[in-house]
């Protein structure tokens, strides 16, 4: 983010993909919550887009971020990501809204099937108002040809072993979106997690899922419990800079949120920069 017309700030973008791939992850979500999908238009959108493929070469997939209300608008979107070259859309459901199963059975279908062959996962995020059933999820991964995963932040461990157990008849992709349970997630049969403090902490992220796909169980949660305090202390913050504060205390250079959002100080970024040294310590 460029500090004075708030508009994307490419050189600093290009570092980022770079220095997330060095981590080890296995794929890059554009534009997710945290990544502020929400405070730009549709141009910003495709640019941002547009300069991560570039830098990426292939690397690792690249996951586009959406989360549009009105479905005509995620048409066009959909289409303009899958004509840049994106490997999967991500798609939130609407927010602000209080829409029916029917409704959004009926958005995510009309989306999806204008990009036939493009992946769609279905990103599941409560905080915009409502949950999405597990019946829901499961008849999209059924009756959606192109819909072949999803994220699910909602926390709600019951609710991702019903997903898990209604779609495991089909090749149907569950990751989590909380970084506190990609352990459990994997326990239960999840494919991996989407993390937002991997922007900042990709080794540590990734050693939870290699210590466990090698059989390392114990390691994998020693790894998880070591980055759960690390992950709980940003909650003190305002949503979403404390993604933003996390890169900012480990010295990398993203640039500050959007406006009306302002990054911490005082008590926040001292309890935070606090369980960071910590962690930086016991590696």
């Amino acid at each position: 983010m460029n500090d004075t017309t708030e508009d994307i700030d490419d050189g600093r973008l290009r570092q980022q993909v770079d220095h997330v791939i060095a981590g080890g992850v296995h794929g890059i979500l554009a534009f997710g919550s945290n990544s502020e999908f929400y405070m730009f238009d549709d141009d910003e959108l495709i640019h941002g887009l547009e300069v991560i493929l570039d830098q990426n070469q292939h690397r690792v997939p690249i996951f586009f971020g959406m989360g549009p209300i009105r479905t005509r608008r995620g048409v066009r979107l959909a289409q303009r990501a899958a004509k840049a070259g994106a490997d999967v859309i991500s798609i939130l459901q609407p927010m602000f809204l209080k829409p029916t199963d029917e409704e959004l059975f009926l958005h995510y279908k009309t989306i999806a099937d204008s990009v036939p062959d493009t992946p769609v996962f279905v990103y599941h995020n409560p905080r915009v108002g409502y949950r999405l059933s597990a019946e829901l999820i499961s008849k999209m991964a059924h009756e959606i040809p192109n819909v072949i995963g999803m994220k699910d932040s909602s926390g709600d461990m019951t609710l991702l072993s019903e997903i898990i157990r209604l779609t495991e008849d089909i090749d149907f992709r569950t990751f989590t979106g909380k970084d506190t349970l990609i352990y459990l997630g994997l326990c239960l049969g999840t494919y991996g997690s989407v993390c937002s403090t991997a922007n900042a902490l990709a080794p540590l992220i990734v050693s939870i899922y290699d210590k466990f796909e090698n059989g390392d169980y114990r390691g994998s949660r020693a790894a998880q419990f070591k980055l759960n305090p690390a992950r709980l202390v940003q909650n003190e913050a305002s949503f979403p800079v404390a993604t933003k504060d996390m890169c900012r205390i480990l010295g990398l250079d993203v640039g500050k949120p959007v406006l009306p959002n302002l990054p911490s100080e005082g008590k926040v970024y001292e309890d935070m920069k606090a369980q960071l040294q910590k962690l930086q310590e016991h590696e």
